[in-house]
């Protein structure tokens, strides 16, 4: 007898968040659960990038092991490196404000 564990699948929206709770046999991972749940209908799971996933905020790949409970996140991939943003920030104040 295979024992089934719940976990949450989630989409964060700037309008608010998508999410589906699906159960698989335990020891499936990350992409098994995203499986499932595109085959219930939840849109992000066929949409997820498998380089912008995530387990309470690590870093996650599809091969990903799972435990009950797990809350996988399907991110939305970064429109630009922040540490260059942050530099070119830091760039631009120089300019505006040069100093003496």
């Amino acid at each position: 007898m295979t024992t089934e564990i719940e976990v949450e699948l989630v989409r964060a929206l700037p309008q608010g968040r998508e999410s589906l709770r699906v159960k698989v046999p335990e020891g499936s991972s990350v992409g098994e659960a995203l499986a499932q749940g595109a085959a219930l209908g939840f849109t992000p799971a066929t949409q997820a990038d498998a380089n912008c996933l995530a387990v309470f905020g690590r870093t996650a790949t599809l091969g990903t092991r799972l435990h009950a409970g797990d809350r996988i996140e399907i991110l939305r991939p970064l429109l630009a490196d922040p540490k260059q943003r942050r530099r070119e920030r830091a760039g631009n104040q120089e300019k505006r404000n040069p100093r003496p």
